[in-house]
Formats: structure tokens, C-alpha cells, sequence
């Protein structure tokens, strides 16, 4: 990468921005390009013979979007202005989690993808690809993850393109992978450090705590330990923010038996947090936000603070630096905002 795309960023302060935001009234032009020197344009799909698309054709190239046509549309304007900007785009939507396992077995259909995605990238003027298959279930298919990332390497040769790749936290899962030789091939692996717990868990406990309390917990430290132990060096490590909370009602923190959900699906919007009636509180061992009460009951989540003590963190190991899922959820007001704490925190001295 030349030096003048990394124009005043010593640390990667990355968003994932979803095409479909798009029908909530959101815009590309919303977000604080000073602060941001990556966005992960989410999701395109793949198909069983290793084709990659676009995820949503009129929410990326036709929906009216900051006064151009398409959310990608807007991007590439948007990269225009700001010449530190890199947009990549993730592959890795709809029912890709039972169709990767397929194409990464055939080197034909990772060929095949490998020649779509670089179509799909040159096409839309992008920077390069993110494949998001988080959870390879077995070692098989981590020797498939790792055939896929040199037959897209071939395509997207390192010195033009950027290949990162999205990874489950979750040691089972990590373990299926020769991490050292994925790193090899990627610029950074996106590690996401979020959904410890949610509403498949049997207890309530946070969902994105940097440090456990107990060896069966899994945590953001834990899971950067364990990728740097298995050879990938810290600075190809990006640490997740999550943008939004998981909420756990009829109990008054972690540790309870999950009695039910609030929000959508179990989760509030960052920006819809604490919610009404509720005081904030940071688990400063844990390093982890919350609010109890009201319609939510115990929402977990991350707030500036907690931000700031992970990022931090991630200066301390070395790392990258952070990504945030994803950046339309984020507060308008910077103060509140998780991205700009996150990327002052980051440059701060």
C-alpha cells in the first residue's frame, strides 16, 4: 500500500456500511470521512459456481443516494474527496455461510470465483475484497479457506488490491484454520470480537468484553491471544466494535438465565442506547457498557470508554487498529460517536 493512501492514519479505523441501510433513509455522505480510512461495502453474494454479485442491484446503482444513483454510486464519489479512502467490498451476504464451503472445495469454482470477484472490483472502481465466511466448521474447510485466499491472491495481486477476510472469535473455530499462512495472503483479518452472547446463549453475559471473568467465557483478548500465538502478526489484526447492544430482559446483568429478548431480534441500534429511564454504567474489569431497566432489560453494549480502553488495547498488542459494525448505527454527535472516539484514541499520542 503507497503512503498516500494512508495519509495521516498510523492505525486502520475501518466501517462496514450495508447496502441495505439504504431503505432506512441512510446515505454513504452521513458518515465522518476524517475519521475513517476504510469502509467494507456489505454484502455482495456468491452462488454455487463461484459467482459473485452484487447483493441489492437498485440499493447499490439506482437508489438516489447524496445526489448521485446507487449507495456505490456515493462511494465512489465520496473516494474522490477524501484520497486516504479505501472501499472494499464484502462478499459474504444471504445463504453464502452453505455456499462458500461448496466453492472453496473446487479449485474450478474458486478459479471462477476468484475471476468474478476481480471483474466485480474493477467494474465498480473498488479497492479490493472481503470474503466473509466466518465460521469454517472444519478442518477441511479451513484448508478450503486457505485455497480460496491464493486462488483470489492470483487475481488480486497484493501491490493493487487488498484481501481481508472476516473471522469468527471463537477459538473451535479458529483452530480449523493455518492462520499464519491465511495472514500471508491477507492484509487484515477482521476479528469479530462481538456476540460472545445473545439470545441463542443460555445465560446473559457481555457481548463484546474485552476481558473474562471465567476460562469458559470467550473475549476480545483472548481471541487477539490467540491469533497472534498462531504466527498472524498484530498489525494484520483489526479488533471489532460492535454499533449495536444485546439485550437480555427480566435480569439485572451477566451470569442469568436468559429469560427472553428485547429490541429487534435481541438487539438495540447503538444510537437508540441507553435506553429510555436507564442509567449508564461501564463493567470497567470487563470493559463493557450497559444499561438495566426499562423495555430493553440488561442491553449490553460499548459506549466511548469502553471504546477508548480497547483501543488502547489494540496500540498496547500492536494491532491494526478497529472496525466498526457497522457505521450507519453509530451516534450523529461525535462525543457520543463510537468511531471518532475510537479513531482519536488511536492517534492520540
Amino acid at each position: 500500500m503507497t503512503s498516500s493512501r494512508k495519509a495521516h492514519f498510523m492505525y486502520t479505523n475501518a466501517v462496514y456500511w450495508e447496502n441495505q441501510r439504504v431503505y432506512n433513509g441512510d446515505t454513504p455522505g452521513q458518515l465522518s470521512y476524517g475519521c475513517i480510512n476504510r469502509v467494507y461495502y456489505a454484502f455482495a453474494n456468491v452462488t454455487p459456481d463461484g459467482g459473485v454479485f452484487l447483493g441489492d442491484e437498485w440499493a447499490d446503482t439506482r437508489a438516489p443516494c447524496d445526489g448521485v444513483q446507487g449507495a456505490l454510486g456515493s462511494f465512489m464519489h465520496i473516494k474522490q474527496r477524501y484520497r486516504h479512502l479505501q472501499v472494499v467490498l464484502s462478499i459474504g451476504g444471504g445463504n453464502s455461510a452453505d455456499i462458500f464451503p461448496i466453492v472453496a472445495s473446487s479449485a474450478i469454482l474458486r478459479d471462477n470465483f476468484a475471476r468474478s470477484a476481480r471483474s466485480l472490483v474493477e467494474a465498480s472502481g473498488l479497492d479490493g475484497i472481503d470474503i466473509v465466511w466466518p465460521y469454517p466448521y472444519t478442518p477441511e474447510q479451513g484448508r478450503d479457506f486457505l485455497s480460496l485466499l491464493a486462488a483470489v491472491r492470483i487475481y488480486l495481486p497484493e501491490d493493487r488490491y487488498i484481501l481481508t477476510a472476516t473471522l469468527s472469535a471463537i477459538k473451535p473455530v479458529l483452530q480449523n484454520i493455518d492462520l499464519r499462512q491465511s495472514a500471508e495472503y491477507l492484509d487484515t483479518v477482521n476479528l469479530n470480537t462481538f456476540d460472545f452472547f445473545g439470545p441463542w446463549s443460555p445465560k446473559s453475559g457481555h457481548h463484546a468484553q474485552l476481558y473474562t471473568m471465567s476460562k469458559d467465557e470467550q473475549s476480545a483478548a483472548t481471541a487477539v491471544k490467540d491469533l497472534m500465538s498462531s504466527g498472524v502478526p498484530g498489525k494484520k489484526i483489526l479488533m471489532g466494535i460492535p454499533t449495536y447492544g444485546r439485550s437480555f430482559l427480566n435480569v439485572a446483568g451477566p451470569g442469568h438465565k436468559n429469560r427472553g429478548m428485547g429490541g429487534a431480534d435481541g438487539a438495540f441500534e447503538y444510537n437508540q442506547l441507553p435506553r429510555k429511564g436507564t442509567k449508564e454504567l461501564v463493567d470497567k474489569r470487563a470493559v463493557a457498557a450497559q444499561c438495566v431497566g426499562g423495555d430493553g432489560g440488561f442491553v449490553t453494549y460499548d459506549n466511548p470508554e469502553t471504546v477508548k480502553m480497547k483501543a488502547a488495547f489494540a496500540k498496547q498488542k500492536g494491532l491494526g487498529g478497529l472496525f466498526y459494525s457497522s457505521g450507519p448505527s453509530d451516534a450523529k454527535e461525535s462525543k457520543r460517536s463510537l468511531i471518532t472516539t475510537g479513531f482519536k484514541t488511536l492517534h492520540s499520542s
